[in-house]
């Protein structure tokens, strides 16, 4: 099986200082769900892994969270994409989580209920935390230069083999080639 996972913010959609905390709220970087559809189609299983401290801090609740990923997913799916689950974690930064970006429990959970080894899986992210993570679990780190990818970028400190890539679209085109 061929799987590749998506950070969410920053990625698919625009990413905001004050969290994304309503499905008005979410809005799609240009290209990102096409890139998806890309990858559905390409056969490739789509997965988000994401961190959304706003719902432990209150921000927002579940059923808000779930309305933003239902909006995420019929905006995929009316091109032709599919996101095959969404992962999440809830926890703040100091909550010492195996879960939360950077450590790698997200993606390890995604590798046992895939039923996956992660090796080569492309992981993509914005953030250093995205890749640390990515990098942790043993996937194929990719940073994209949209929500805070340039400014990752210029801060370095990327773990070793990182690709770069403008934006998922990009991203999407290199994997599918």
């Amino acid at each position: 099986m061929k799987l590749v996972v998506l950070d969410r913010d920053g990625v698919i959609n625009t990413d905001s200082e004050h969290y994304i905390k309503s499905p008005e709220e979410w809005t799609p970087i240009g290209g990102s769900l096409e890139a998806i559809a890309r990858f559905t189609q390409a056969g490739f299983r789509v997965v988000v892994a994401t961190n959304q401290s706003g719902l432990g801090r209150g921000l927002f609740d579940m059923a808000t969270l779930n309305a933003i990923h239902n909006k995420m997913h019929k905006a995929v799916n009316k091109l032709g994409g599919r996101i095959d689950a969404v992962f999440f974690c809830a926890h703040a930064l100091d909550a010492g989580c195996a879960c939360r970006k950077p450590r790698p429990g997200m993606l390890l959970e995604i590798a046992a209920r895939f039923g996956v080894a992660l090796a080569g899986v492309p992981a993509i992210g914005d953030s250093l935390r995205d890749l640390q993570a990515a990098s942790a679990a043993g996937t194929r780190p990719i940073l994209v230069l949209t929500g805070k990818g340039a400014q990752t970028q210029r801060a370095g400190a990327l773990p070793g083999g990182t690709e770069i890539h403008k934006d998922l679209a990009a991203a999407a085109m290199a994997l599918t080639a």
